[in-house]
């Protein structure tokens, strides 16, 4: 099948992710979002020092990329501003297409003794939060991992017990950070964490973590991921969205009321929907171990309702090359029964052209399901493996005319 989709992630700028380091108390630069060359002038103009100006996209790379440049000046801000933002991100392993870049992060020059690094993931092995310090700062956390990777120190955190400082102060010593560290990490992972659950972050990651020639410890960088299901906290993202630099595919799904990662198009002819990231993955394999091609990658998310079916049924029928559409649900908190009638109201509302549709409905009020799609003249199936083979039967019999 497909390479997988990265799935349910809303990955924020730096400026962003600062942005939500300062709310939680973490020490970062001063610092000014700005979206033109005058932005960077006006702002330099008005608070005279040492900036740096940097080009806000999700790749990495940017110092190399000639994407971040120093001004002590307007006229110098309005110049290298315009330079960052003459051309996109190159290409790199990131991103092979590159990146636009549409605006900038200006932000005091930091005297900087040393540099480490310290993230908060989930390790989905140990199923459990984990933490990561490294003396090794500004450098690529898999390069540090392959050349040296005695240098990262790890925590497993047991959430019925939550962090506590001796935390912090174990892997400052394990991680054989500069003692000026000591004194100020317990209190930034502490903040790390509690940030970390209050957005629903999959990531959280300071890389520099920087030590000043004053003995302060500032965030120079930030990489926040979020997952999209815990975006309903804070609307305000949804502003956030917006500014970032989404895919066509991303849009679609955006439009279509999906999280940006729950929607990914194939060059292959059977439609395919699911609930739930692993088991639209699971439809895919099934679909192409019997012989189909797959048009898309689609997780309809926890509500399988009318409108959401409908939206999905429009995006895959309009945007892909579907021939047959097979829908695979699994009916738990979302009962089948309601499920079979979001899906009959779908089909009854929309004005897309009508393609075969293979159901299989599975779960909670399954039998109830199966009897009010049948009712409506839609066969479903029973198991993953028999519907997928009806769906390539049925895209391959419609291609074919």
């Amino acid at each position: 099948m497909p390479d997988s989709p990265n799935l349910a992630r809303m990955n924020l700028m730096e400026y962003q992710g600062k942005e939500l380091f300062r709310r939680s108390g973490i020490p970062v630069p001063r610092s000014q979002h700005a979206l033109t060359p005058e932005d960077v002038a006006a702002f330099v103009a008005s608070t005279p020092g040492e900036w740096v100006v940097k080009a806000q996209v999700l790749m990495g790379g940017r110092g190399k990329a000639g994407k971040i440049k120093f001004a002590t000046s307007a006229d110098e801000g309005r110049t290298v501003a315009r330079e960052i933002l003459a051309t996109p991100m190159p290409p790199n392993r990131q991103n092979p297409k590159g990146e636009p870049i549409n605006s900038l992060l200006v932000e005091e020059k930091l005297a900087i003794r040393t540099e480490a690094y310290c993230a908060i993931a989930i390790d989905r092995a140990a199923k459990k939060p984990v933490i990561m310090v490294s003396r090794f700062g500004g450098m690529d956390i898999e390069e540090v991992s392959e050349k040296h990777p005695e240098s990262i120190a790890k925590f497993y955190v047991d959430t019925a017990i939550g962090y506590s400082p001796f935390i912090g102060r174990e892997l400052a010593f394990r991680a054989q950070l500069d003692p000026g560290y000591r004194r100020q990490l317990p209190g930034i992972l502490g903040s790390l964490y509690e940030m970390f659950f209050r957005y629903g972050a999959k990531l959280v990651e300071i890389n520099p973590l920087a030590l000043t020639a004053d003995g302060d410890v500032v965030a120079s960088d930030a990489k926040v991921e979020l997952d999209d299901d815990a975006l309903f906290r804070t609307p305000e993202f949804k502003e956030w969205h917006k500014t970032l630099p989404l895919d066509e595919d991303e849009t679609l799904a955006s439009n279509a009321g999906l999280g940006i990662r729950n929607f990914r198009r194939f060059p292959g002819n059977v439609g395919t929907l699911a609930n739930g990231a692993g088991l639209a993955m699971a439809t895919m394999d099934a679909v192409s171990n019997a012989g189909g091609a797959i048009a898309n990658f689609l997780d309809v998310g926890g509500g399988a309702n009318a409108e959401r079916v409908r939206n999905c049924y429009e995006l895959v029928v309009n945007s892909t090359g579907a021939t047959a559409f097979f829908i695979n649900i699994f009916g738990g908190i979302t009962r089948g029964d309601e499920v079979a009638r979001g899906i009959v109201q779908a089909m009854a509302e929309t004005t897309s052209r009508k393609i075969p549709l293979v159901i299989r409905l599975t779960g909670t009020n399954e039998e109830e399901g199966r009897r009010i799609l049948a009712e409506a003249g839609m066969q479903p199936v029973e198991t993953m493996d028999e519907g997928a083979r009806e769906a390539v039967r049925l895209a391959n019999a419609a291609s074919a005319k």
